[in-house]
C-alpha cells in the first residue's frame, strides 16, 4: 500500500490506515477517496497530493 503526502503541509494519507475520523476505512486506495476529501490540515483538495518520497522509485 502506497502513502500519499500533501505538497503544501506534508499530511500523509496511509492507504494501509486510512483515515477512520473522516470515515474512510483501513485499506482504501488513494483513487477510491472521494474526490470532494480535503486534507484535515490545510484544506486542499486530492490534486495537491502526491506519493511520499519514500514511495516514488
Amino acid at each position: 500500500m502506497t502513502t500519499y503526502q500533501c505538497s503544501a503541509c506534508y499530511f500523509p494519507y496511509n492507504e494501509a490506515d486510512g483515515l477512520p475520523d473522516d470515515g474512510i476505512a483501513a485499506g482504501t486506495k488513494w483513487e477510491d477517496v472521494p474526490e470532494g476529501w480535503v486534507c484535515p490540515d490545510c484544506g486542499n483538495g486530492k490534486e495537491h497530493f502526491n506519493p511520499a518520497p519514500e514511495q516514488e522509485g
